[in-house]
Order: C-alpha cells, then structure tokens, then sequence
C-alpha cells in the first residue's frame, strides 16, 4: 500500500504541502553551510532569471574561466519563477516542509526533481557518500481550504520555533521572520496569508496566531507522520 500522501492529485494554480525526510531519519541539513546551500539553490530556481545580463557577462573578455563556468550553468539551470510560488518554509535537520502554489500541473514535480537531484549531489560530494538522500519519493498533498492553507504555515514555523535559541535568529531556518518582522524577500510569498491578520492589533496579528496551539484535526492528513 503506497505511503501517506505519496500519491499526489496536482491542479493548476493549486495550494500544496510538500515534505520529505532523509533515508532511514538521518540528517539531510548537517550544519550551517548545508542549509545555506539549500537556500541558494531555493533563490536560484525561484527568483526570475535575467538573461541578458548573464549574456553580457558571459561577453566579458575580462572575466575569468572559472566565473564563466558560473555563468554557463546559471544559464542551463532551471527556472520556475512564475510556475511556483513559495509561502512558507522550514529546513530541519532530517526533513524539510515547503507550501507552495504551482501554476501548470507539472510545475511542483520539475522543481522537487530539480532541487532534489541538485542538493543530493551537493550533499554526497560533501560527505563522500553514494545513493539516495531522501527516504522516499517526497510527499504533496493538496490543500483545500483557507483554514488548512493558515493552519499549514502555523504548523510549518512552530517546528522551526521549538528548536529556537535564545533569539529568533538561532531558530531553524524558515520563513518565519518574514512573516513578523515585515521584512521581505522576492522569493518567499506570505502576502495571502497577511490578508487574513492585523498589522496594527497585536491580538488579532500573525504572531499571536502562531503561539496559539495548533489544531491539528484540521490538518491531519496533509503533515508527516
């Protein structure tokens, strides 16, 4: 019988959590520069790719053989800005969860291949090991409501605050501090999910919202067990 939420029912313009954890729970994110690296691959696939200006670059006499090798697989690699669109995310050391929309139905699968295959090889390289970095095949499951959509990022950001040091700084990485401290990024899109908070009453804002517990009935089906 498949695993939960392996079977994956995508749709366009559809809401999804995605998630997947290493072979056997082990690490995925071992250290700093691991989740670092992951995040750049992340900016690289989702920040529009400008072209022309890596063309002109690439035409540049004066830069050296090993900046255009930097240029030539930027231009190679792929790109889904305006195919997905990111909400929320949170890198644990032997897992990850994404929220993400996809705009056309193949849209999630080529970039989960992508950005898989890609840190894997990073990874493997690092660590001098051979084979598959995940346990399986990852998970994406269909998000059908606006109260699974904000019970999601809630679910999301308190994973990566229950590892918090004594700052917000030290928590895992995730998207958490774009959500509160108004700061923003071109790559990460919580713009939906402030529709339904306050930015004046604390009572009613997105932080209030996730120190809350977490109603996990409604969302049950759509996180990892």
């Amino acid at each position: 019988m498949p695993g939960k939420n392996v079977i994956k029912l995508y749709v366009e313009n559809g809401y999804y959590h995605i998630y997947n954890r290493g072979v056997e729970k082990r690490p995925i994110f071992v250290d700093k520069q691991d989740c670092a690296v992951y995040l750049n691959y992340l900016k690289e696939y989702l920040l529009p790719k400008d072209e022309q200006t890596l063309r002109n670059r690439l035409a540049d006499k004066t830069i050296s053989y090993k900046e255009k090798e930097k240029i030539i697989k930027l231009l190679r690699l792929n790109n889904f800005s305006g195919e997905i669109s990111l909400l929320a995310y949170c890198l644990m050391p032997n897992h990850f969860h994404f929220l993400v929309q996809q705009k056309s139905l193949n849209s999630i699968d080529k970039f989960m291949q992508s950005i898989s295959t890609r840190y894997t090889m990073y990874f493997n390289r690092k660590y001098s090991r051979v084979g598959s970095l995940s346990q399986s095949v990852y998970r994406a499951v269909l998000v059908t409501t606006d109260e699974q959509l904000l019970h999601l990022t809630r679910y999301i950001h308190k994973q990566a605050l229950a590892s918090q040091g004594e700052t917000l700084q030290e928590i895992r990485p995730s998207s958490y501090l774009y959500y509160i401290t108004k700061g923003k990024t071109e790559w990460v899109h919580p713009e939906i999910i402030f529709t339904h908070f306050s930015q004046k009453n604390p009572t009613f804002s997105y932080e209030n919202f996730v120190k809350q517990e977490n109603d996990y009935s409604l969302i049950r089906k759509l996180i990892l067990d």
